[in-house]
């Protein structure tokens, strides 16, 4: 297919390279030119500007920061885009975003579906991304090939917007995770117990989990650089907070996480790891 790219960053990059290796036409578009030169050098078109990118891409793949970043991108996207071309986003947005992008796209005859993934960079170099889409049910053939290059499951969950409902849900459970890992991390070394064999044994237990094997390490290592950016976590954060207030849905667990990643921006962590959760508490406790 001809496929149109924007958003080289973690995941990104990866994810425009498995499309080149799959034998599709790609053309790519940065704010920062020298980002896209990889994707160039692997046989990529390089165009001058969106609207450029947009004529002949009959699929356009966004994958960027925030909402705004999106909307904006969609506004410049959608002079170009001729009916019956789909624009697929990646990037984790809220949900009434998502929405009023399909809505204007829809007036000039283009496809909307945001496609938020999991599996964090690891997931997009190993192309074993969870996609989770919303959009029309009749372009699941036409997204099939695409979605099968990027990752290893892609669940249609119901029309625009819903991918993004099905991400917040994604990174609540996740981020939750981390937390509990923090606290069982300090509840082990306030008992003189090391929490590295506490982990080793939950592990092997009911409260094994993925955040556990790979946050719960760094935090048993207290190696607490980027893997996952905390202030990403927070942005995510965020946005599901803010469709739970919208919709008066009560989420108290996830509120008093809440409250723990603001109080690791306010110490100026965002771009430690998730895991530095723990540091929070130990924060609290060493006052």
């Amino acid at each position: 297919m001809n496929i149109g790219f924007i958003g080289f960053g973690t995941m990104g990059q990866p994810m425009a390279g498995h499309l080149l290796k799959a034998g599709h036409t790609l053309r790519v578009w940065s704010r920062r030119a020298a980002s896209a030169d990889f994707a160039v050098a692997l046989g990529a078109v390089r165009c001058a500007s969106v609207a450029e990118l947009a004529q002949g891409s009959e699929i356009v793949c966004t994958n960027v920061t925030a909402s705004a970043d999106v909307a904006g991108l969609a506004d410049a996207l959608r002079p170009g885009l001729a009916r019956g071309a789909i624009h697929v986003d990646f990037s984790t947005i809220a949900p009434s975003v998502a929405r009023e992008i399909a809505a204007r796209h829809a007036g000039v005859g283009v496809d909307f579906v945001d496609a938020p993934v999991s599996g964090g960079g690891v997931g997009a170099r190993n192309a074993t991304l969870a996609i989770m889409w919303g959009g029309k049910s009749a372009l699941a053939p036409r997204l099939a090939p695409l979605f099968a290059v990027l990752g290893r499951s892609a669940v249609r969950i119901g029309e625009a917007g819903a991918g993004q409902v099905a991400k917040a849900c994604n990174q609540m459970i996740l981020v939750n995770l981390i937390e509990a890992c923090a606290e069982a991390a300090a509840l082990a070394a306030a008992a003189g117990v090391d929490f590295s064999l506490v982990r080793e044994a939950m592990l092997g237990g009911s409260a094994g989990s993925r955040a556990l094997e790979v946050f719960g390490e760094r935090m048993a290592n207290r190696d607490f650089a980027a893997g996952v950016e905390a202030r990403l976590h927070h942005k995510d954060y965020a946005l599901l907070m803010d469709e739970a207030c919208r919709l008066g849905t009560p989420l108290p667990v996830a509120a008093a996480v809440w409250q723990q990643l603001n109080a690791l921006m306010a110490r100026g962590w965002g771009t430690r790891d998730t895991s530095s959760l723990l540091c929070v508490l130990e924060s609290a406790t060493h006052r």
